[in-house]
Order: C-alpha cells, then sequence, then structure tokens
C-alpha cells in the first residue's frame, strides 16, 4: 500500500474560458503534468483529479466545462473529488479519504500555481502531510500588482510561490527530479 498521492488540481476546461488563458503557457505545461502522472503510476502512487466548482459561470458544473481537460492521462479508477474552496482537501471529501488510505505525502501539480495548487499546500502542511509542491507541473497566468497596476509575469509568480512555500510548508521540486 502506498503512502503517497499525487493531487493533480483544477485542470478542467473551465479555465479556457477565462480572458486570461494563454496558449503558450499551456503546452509546456501539459507535458510536465503527463509525466508526472507517469511516473506516479510507475510508483504505484494513488492519483487523484480535484474538480473546482461555482455557483455559477464557468467553473459552475451547470456550465459543461467543469470536466478534466482531455490532455490527461486519466484512468478508469482515478478519484475525482470535487471542491467548492481553494483548497482541495477541506469540504470535499479528500482529506477523509486520505486518512481512511494511510496517506502522508501529496504531490502538489496543477492549475493555478499561486491559488488552489500553493493553498493546498499550505491547507496540506497544517493537516500535517509531507508536501512536494512540483512547481513545473503547475500552471498559472501573469497578473497585476495592485499597487503598482505593473505586469507580473509566470515565472516571477511561481518563483514567489516557491519563496515562500519552501522549507516552511513544502518540499519545491521540478518534474524531472521524479525521473528513474
Amino acid at each position: 500500500m502506498t503512502t503517497t498521492a499525487l493531487l493533480v488540481i483544477d485542470v478542467q476546461e473551465s479555465f479556457k474560458h477565462r480572458d486570461y488563458w494563454n496558449e503558450a503557457y499551456f503546452a509546456q505545461y501539459q507535458a510536465k503534468q503527463n509525466q508526472l502522472i507517469s511516473h506516479a503510476r510507475q510508483k504505484g502512487w494513488e492519483v487523484i483529479f480535484v474538480l473546482h466548482n461555482e455557483e455559477s459561470g464557468v467553473f459552475s458544473p451547470a456550465s459543461g466545462y467543469v470536466r478534466l481537460m482531455d490532455f490527461l492521462d486519466k484512468q478508469a479508477d482515478d478519484l475525482v473529488f470535487n471542491k467548492h474552496v481553494h483548497n482541495a482537501l477541506l469540504e470535499s471529501g479528500l482529506h477523509e479519504h486520505l486518512q481512511a488510505q494511510q496517506i502522508t505525502k501529496l504531490i502538489i501539480s496543477g492549475i493555478r500555481t499561486e491559488q488552489c495548487c500553493e493553498t493546498t499546500a499550505r491547507v496540506g502542511s497544517d493537516l500535517g502531510y509531507e508536501i512536494e509542491f512540483v512547481v513545473d507541473a503547475t500552471l498559472t497566468f501573469p497578473m497585476h500588482d495592485p499597487f503598482t497596476q505593473q505586469e507580473v509575469g509566470v515565472e516571477e509568480i511561481k518563483q514567489r510561490t516557491c519563496l515562500v512555500l519552501n522549507k516552511r510548508f513544502a518540499t519545491i521540486r521540478r518534474t524531472e527530479e521524479y525521473a528513474d
């Protein structure tokens, strides 16, 4: 029995219908995400997918977009949890499932680096899980600084996430570190 689970957070069609969606960032990410899923399967880790749900808009189940993106290597026995908050663990049934399976280590990946992925890492650490945050298997988009209105790029956002999580909430990893 494994004590490790790979979480694939919010890799759903909903994002493709947001004005900030950018295919340029997506191509590299999707290759890394599937490499990580493949590694998890080779190691016998549980692979768990999480979808974000909201009451209205493109993240509403009624929109038809709250479904996994087609590129993902999802197998029939992989579990899918639905969440309504930024972290994947609470109010979704996922934490309870992990506890029942005696999972103690979480590998974090998915969309958005600084939002649901980072929040899940922080909450997971507080709940006592060992967290590995695989930064190149996360995806985000440029944002604007609230004070200067200057654009903050993807690499800067990822660097900041790594800075604040490292050795406090998570161990920061890259996909190639999992290669056998």
